[in-house]
Parts: C-alpha cells; sequence; structure tokens
C-alpha cells in the first residue's frame, strides 16, 4: 500500500463546484463505484462530504490507469488531477457534482478492502443485525451521515441558544448513587469499596436540583443517561438528553425558553419554521380525547364516549361493562363504510392485543342504510343515535370499544392510530406539537400496592391540591408538562419541589419512610436546608427529536453505536465475560452453572 507523502488533501469530494474548474486538486476517499470502459476507468470516489467522478485515462497518465484497473469497491484512494466540466450529454442530475469530473495525473492505493457483506448505498434492504455488526461500513452509507450530521448540527444549535441566553454547561457524574425508583440501575462495583456500587445515573435530575441551590441559575448538559430496562425501537440502555434548569421560574417561562430552543434548532438545521406558541392540551383531555398522553394531532378521529346512549340497554355485554364501571367509546373513520368483513374481522384480532375483549363495529352507508353486527341488540333507532353523537356522515364507519377505561383509552387509542395508516390520514411531511400539562401526581403500581410518581418524586404538586397529598393522592395534579411531536414525547419536565416539608409529605404519598428518604436522598435534603430557589426544567430525548428530524423509525439509525434490543453490541461483543482476576478485584463471586450473580 501507498502513503500519502508530498500529497495533502485540498477539497472534500461532494464539494468539487464551477470554482475548481482548470485547476489541479488531490481528493481522498473510498471507491462507491469502478466502471472499466475500455480505454477510459470511471471511479466514484466518496468522502463524507459527498460523490464525485474520476476518470483514469492512459493518455493522461499510464501507471495510474493501471493502478486503476486493479481498484475494487471500498478500496481508499488519494488521487490528484485537473476538475473538467463533463459534456453535456454526460451530466449527472442526481449528482450534486455530476456536472463536474476530475481526469486522473496520479492515483495512489491508500489501502485495500475485503468484499463488504452490503453495499453502501441508501435504501439497502439488510437484516438490521448484520448493519450492526458491521457498522463502521453501515456508518459509510450517505443516509447515515446525513444522520449523523444531523444530531451534530442539533446538539450545535441547542447550546448556540442556550448560551445566548445566559446558560451555564456543566457536567454532572457518572457515577453516583443508586436510588432505585422506576427504571433498574446499572450497577457499576467499586473495587476500593468492597461491596460497595456506584450506579450510572438514569438523569442527573437531583445533581441539577442541587445546582440551583448552589446558585448556578441556569443549568443544561447534553448528557449520557443509563436505564436497565426492556428495549424498544425508541429506547437504548444508554441514551442522550439535553437536560436543563432554571431557578426563580415559572411554568410559563420555562415553556416559553423550550418553545423558543425548538424553534431555533428546526430552523437552524432544517431551515423549518415551527409556529409558536406550540398546542396545549392537559392530561385529562388527551386521555379523553386520544387514550394517550402523547397523542398525535396530525389527524382528528377523537374519542367519543357514547356509555350513556347505551347505558338502559339490553345489550348485556354492554350493559355489564357498564354496570362494572367500565365505558364504551367509539372513532369514526371518514369514508370507510364500505370495509370488506374480514378486515373488520382482522381490526377484531387487532384490538385484542391490547387488552380488549370484543370490538363493535357500524358501517354508514351512502344509501342512507346500516349495517352492524349488533344492530339486533341496539335496534336501529340507538345506532343512529350513536351515529348522530359522534357526527358520523354517509360513507363512513363507527368502530367502539366497551372495556374498563384503561383498556378502552389503550385499546382505542392503538386502533385510532392503525386506522390513520390505513386511510392514509397522517401527513408524514407535517410537524404537531404539543403541550400535555397538568399530569396526574401518582399513578397506582398494582405490583407494589402503592402510589409512585408518574414523573419523579421530586415534582410539584399544583398549590390547589397540596392538601389532598395525604388525604386523596390518587386526585392530586402535578405542575408537569411533555413536549409532544407526532404522538412522541420528545421532552417532559416539571416545576420542582423546593420546600422540604412538602418533599417530605410527597415521599410520604409513595410509601418512603423517613429512614428510606434519608437513605436514598439524604444530601439532596441537606442542600435543601440551606435556602433552596423555586426552580423547574425540562429533559429532551436527542435521539428521539433527531430520529423524527430525520424521518426514521428507530433511534438506532440516528446513534453512532446502538445496541440491540437485548442490550447488546454485536460489532464489539459487549457485554462478555470478564477475566476472574477482575471478579477478585471487585470482590465479586458468580453462580456460572445458574449464569447470574450473587
Amino acid at each position: 500500500m501507498e502513503t500519502m507523502q508530498g500529497l495533502h488533501r485540498t477539497h472534500g469530494c461532494g464539494t468539487i463546484s464551477e470554482e475548481q474548474v482548470g485547476k489541479e486538486v488531490v481528493l481522498c476517499g473510498w471507491v462507491e463505484r469502478r466502471r472499466d470502459h475500455g480505454g477510459l476507468i470511471f471511479i466514484d470516489l466518496r468522502d463524507r462530504s459527498g460523490v464525485v467522478q474520476v476518470v483514469a485515462s492512459p493518455d493522461h497518465n499510464l501507471e495510474s490507469f493501471h493502478k486503476a484497473e486493479d481498484v475494487r469497491s471500498e478500496y481508499v484512494l488519494c488521487v490528484r488531477g485537473k476538475i473538467t466540466e463533463r459534456d453535456a450529454e454526460a451530466i449527472n442530475p442526481n449528482l450534486a457534482t455530476g456536472r463536474y469530473e476530475m481526469y486522473c495525473e496520479e492515483l495512489r492505493v491508500l489501502n485495500a478492502s475485503k468484499t463488504p457483506p452490503f453495499y453502501i448505498q441508501d435504501n439497502i434492504d439488510v437484516d438490521e443485525n448484520i448493519r450492526l455488526k458491521y457498522r463502521y461500513l453501515d456508518l459509510r452509507r450517505p443516509e447515515m451521515q446525513r444522520n449523523l450530521i444531523l444530531r451534530h448540527r442539533v446538539t450545535k444549535a441547542m447550546r448556540d441558544f442556550l448560551d445566548s441566553r445566559d446558560f451555564l454547561e456543566i457536567e454532572t457524574p457518572m457515577l453516583t448513587k443508586s436510588t432505585p425508583e422506576g427504571a433498574r440501575d446499572y450497577l457499576v462495583p467499586s473495587r476500593v469499596n468492597p461491596g460497595s456500587f456506584y450506579a450510572l445515573p438514569q438523569s442527573p435530575q437531583i445533581f441539577k436540583q442541587i445546582l440551583m441551590v448552589a446558585g448556578y441559575e441556569k443549568y443544561f448538559q447534553i448528557v449520557r443517561c443509563f436505564r436497565d430496562e426492556d428495549l424498544r425501537a425508541d429506547r437504548q440502555p444508554e441514551f442522550t438528553q439535553l437536560d436543563l434548569e432554571m431557578s426563580f421560574i415559572d411554568q410559563e417561562q420555562i415553556l416559553e425558553t423550550l418553545e423558543g430552543l425548538i424553534q431555533h434548532v428546526f430552523k437552524t438545521t432544517m431551515d423549518i419554521d415551527v409556529q409558536i406558541p406550540m398546542a396545549r392540551i392537559t392530561w385529562d383531555e388527551a386521555m379523553d380525547k386520544y387514550g394517550s398522553d402523547k397523542p398525535d394531532l396530525r389527524f382528528g378521529m377523537e374519542f367519543t364516549d357514547v356509555t350513556d346512549l347505551v347505558r338502559t340497554t339490553e345489550f348485556k355485554v354492554f350493559r355489564s361493562v357498564i354496570d362494572n364501571g367500565g365505558m364504551v367509546k367509539g372513532i369514526v373513520v371518514p369514508g370507510d363504510a364500505g370495509i370488506p368483513r374480514r378486515e373488520l374481522d382482522d381490526l377484531v384480532n387487532y384490538v385484542g392485543q391490547y387488552g380488549a375483549k370484543g370490538l363493535a363495529w357500524a358501517c354508514f352507508n351512502e344509501d342512507g342504510t346500516i349495517k352492524s353486527q349488533i344492530m339486533k341488540f341496539l335496534g336501529e333507532d340507538t345506532i343512529r343515535a350513536i351515529g348522530e353523537k359522534m357526527q358520523a356522515k354517509p360513507g363512513d364507519l363507527v368502530l367502539m370499544i366497551a372495556d374498563k377505561p384503561a383498556v378502552v383509552a389503550k385499546a382505542l387509542g392503538e386502533l385510532r392510530l392503525e386506522m390513520g395508516r390505513r386511510m392514509n390520514l397522517i401527513d408524514e411531511n407535517k410537524l404537531a406539537f404539543t403541550w400535555v400539562t397538568d399530569f396526574p401526581m401518582f399513578e397506582y403500581d398494582e405490583e407494589e400496592k402503592r402510589y409512585v410518581a408518574m414523573h419523579h418524586p421530586f415534582t410539584s404538586p399544583r398549590a390547589e391540591d397540596m392538601d389532598k397529598l395525604e388525604s386523596d393522592p390518587a386526585s392530586v395534579k402535578a405542575i408537569a408538562y411533555d413536549m409532544v411531536l407526532n404522538g412522541v414525547e420528545i421532552g417532559g419536565g416539571s416545576i420542582r419541589i423546593y420546600q422540604s416539608d412538602v418533599q417530605e409529605k410527597v415521599f410520604k404519598a409513595i410509601g418512603l419512610s423517613e429512614e428510606e428518604s434519608r437513605s436514598k436522598f439524604g444530601f439532596m435534603l441537606d442542600a435543601f436546608q440551606f435556602g433552596a430557589p423555586p426552580h423547574g426544567g425540562c429533559a429532551f430525548g436527542l435521539d428521539r427529536l433527531v430520529m423524527l428530524m430525520a424521518k426514521r423509525q428507530s433511534i438506532r439509525d440516528v446513534i453512532a453505536f446502538p445496541k440491540t434490543q437485548s442490550a447488546a453490541d454485536l460489532m464489539s461483543q459487549a457485554p462478555s465475560t470478564v477475566a476472574p482476576k477482575q471478579l477478585r478485584e471487585l470482590h465479586i463471586k458468580t453462580d456460572t452453572e445458574k449464569e447470574k450473580l450473587v
């Protein structure tokens, strides 16, 4: 292999323009494609900036021509030559540099390459595990490079915006104390403190609140966080968030700041104008209309409660649900009255995945007739009354679920999204931002038989609900807010508790004794004895935000080296076993027969 000694790259492959015509340049990159046309060899040379065509001709340099004959895909080259304009019939309109090409005067092969396991190009049909195993090749593909470049620009725009508004970027510890309230911690054994463990942070929450006590007033950090939880397309064991906190503010000031941040990020990185102020919806309203605290507002199809219309019916299915505290809600699918029966049967199975025991339907035909599998139980008058209340028009389909409120919300919410997709009601180019506010302070954990904090235990209850913390915790609302984009929560935060007596009441409401509170959060409670200011903040999921901006379906496509759904790195083979000596140094013994730590 050759070296670059004496040659210095002057331009990126994708930066060649009219300005370089007639000039000699030096380019470096990977061979995307090589075509031998007999007397000429054409090489598409690629680097991070793009692709340009290099022409090797025996008339220009015979030695380089012979080298080009041996070049293959993904060889690493350095080439020197003069830029010329292509003939009109040879212009490639699909390439940014398609009007130009380099005639090679010198070609050096810096490194050879094995044949890659997949093509280094966009829109490849390759198993994701293969892509992750050869991630260094996957990252060469233009779409992956665009994703990571966008991610860089987003983080830079965030830093620029916050810096201009007097925020300070301050790092918080990666090795901290385990406080398992919610997801499981990743634990790190301490060699110098036998039997003791650090935890990797699920969030910098406690430290950023302590920074407010310390008087820094406006903090932010683009920070790695860790959660040992079951994974989905939008979850990773390690993820990145924009974390921020402000003192002496209220909810309105925080939302205004965050809207400005998002507006700046989209304008700076994608030249998209985000309209502010953003829409707002309370948690109660979101659950009532969409069955979700992260509603996709790019289309309608809101829920309608028809419980009252069928409360006295003789239809046993509905009656038994209602008599046991359940409800009946439905959606109108516009223009789908002609849906085939087999598709209706498929929808019954679809909602069954989310706990619904059945699905009632009514087709309001264009000719004014009605078709429904429950017509004989409810009667035509009741079906028409349901259609009238739901504002169904001729040609529309009504779908209804009768069950417990939580099941109706989940199953009908998923059905709404599925029908939105099937009926092409979702505009993929639309940005539907909304704030969801006034979350419940607590939710009941059936497994632990106690209330737990819906966000985290440092969220402040509304002032008017303070007196219900002990008597009626289920009714307490929090000063909490989530920013939702196209049905995905991209950020969430709250006004924090800053008074020790209120914090103690909240700990008590979630079943933490004074001893447990001191054990888990003692240093924070101590800090709050020394003049904690009113404060609040938010955290944005950077991975999710960039995923939506890049129009990808998985955050793995916008993370350089992600894990699989089993939390494994197929490229580096992590996690892996370690040498017995390392375990002895950490005072850890393993039970290899049961394959678990003791």
